[in-house]
């Protein structure tokens, strides 16, 4: 995986604190910790951390049940210490909580919604963006332009090569954008300047990374100390369920299902599903309306399951238009 080779180093608090999913982010959460006197422990129970167990619960369930992605947008005052402290620990928090519930669609939800507001965030960072990016690609640069205040960006084409797959749209095929020496230009589309454009990239390195830390935490945690968060993980577990139903049904009236349609979905809820019911599953659910994510959700259950791979598998069969098999009413 295409990285840089070593870290920049991030010298303001107020940073580290907006974005605590940076790779830098990890030892000062540690350093935060440490400097307040905080343990795990008191993160559970403390009451004079219940406003920091407030936070975390909201930000979770922005980032799990927003269906535009979660809110950007923090009450939190980052200028001061105790700001700085509650933006950190309540993203610790929140990712304790998901940890703590062993689920992989509800991992998946959450690593959606936090490198959604990453994308939205670097998107609108101006004045750090270069170094954002740089805790995440092997390389950037900046190429000013002439008669406007924009900057286009190039980045190294092994990392594009890997990260563009994981996106829909002619945009991010190779052969559509501008390559010298080994770089990639990163044009202005879609409404979105090229540090916007850049920053989608980046939202999949942040779900990368997000991801493989989650799953190293949920290997070392022990079911006693995951019991320790089964209110809040019961809470969260139960809303993601009911929105699962819900999220389906406001695409398209269920009644006007095809009965084949609802067979499957109804059975995807119960059992895995065999292959055959996948390849119509898929295309089927394009065909009516439904987002990637929301078919992605038909899959959870099945014992295999791999929010990373479904993801990716949906994204083929939308982005290259599979018509679904036809089916008797």
């Amino acid at each position: 995986m295409p990285m840089p080779l070593a870290l920049p180093a991030i010298e303001d608090e107020r940073l580290l604190a907006r974005y605590p999913f940076l790779p830098q982010g990890r030892e000062h959460m540690r350093q935060v910790l440490e400097s307040n006197g905080v343990t795990i422990e008191d993160l559970i129970e403390a009451p004079w951390l219940e406003d920091v167990r407030t936070r975390g619960r909201l930000r979770l369930l922005d980032s799990v049940m927003h269906k535009d992605g979660a809110d950007a947008a923090t009450t939190v005052d980052l200028s001061t210490e105790i700001g700085r402290m509650t933006e950190v620990l309540s993203f610790l928090h929140a990712m304790l909580v998901v940890c703590a519930s062993f689920n992989e669609r509800l991992l998946a939800r959450w690593v959606e919604g936090e490198a959604s507001r990453a994308d939205s965030l670097f998107g609108r960072d101006s004045g750090n963006f270069e170094l954002l990016a740089s805790s995440y690609l092997s390389g950037i640069r900046n190429e000013p332009q002439q008669g406007n205040n924009d900057t286009v960006y190039w980045i190294p084409m092994v990392d594009f090569i890997e990260l563009c797959p994981r996106i829909s749209g002619t945009y991010w095929h190779l052969p559509n954008r501008p390559v010298k020496d080994g770089w990639v230009r990163m044009d202005a589309a879609v409404a979105e300047n090229s540090r916007q454009r850049t920053a989608r990239l980046l939202k999949e390195r942040v779900r990368v990374n997000l991801t493989d830390a989650c799953l190293e935490r949920m290997s070392r945690m022990s079911e006693e100390f995951a019991a320790q968060f089964s209110d809040p993980v019961e809470r969260i577990t139960s809303l993601l369920q009911s929105g699962r139903s819900r999220d389906a049904d406001d695409c398209c009236i269920r009644e006007d299902w095809p009965p084949c349609f609802e067979s499957a979905v109804s059975s995807s809820i119960r059992v895995s599903m065999s292959t055959t019911s996948e390849v119509f599953l898929a295309p089927f659910s394009k065909s009516i309306g439904l987002s990637q994510e929301q078919t992605c959700s038909f899959f959870a259950n099945a014992p295999d399951y791999n929010a990373e791979t479904t993801g990716y598998q949906v994204n083929q069969i939308y982005e290259r238009d599979y018509t679904p098999h036809g089916c008797s009413r």
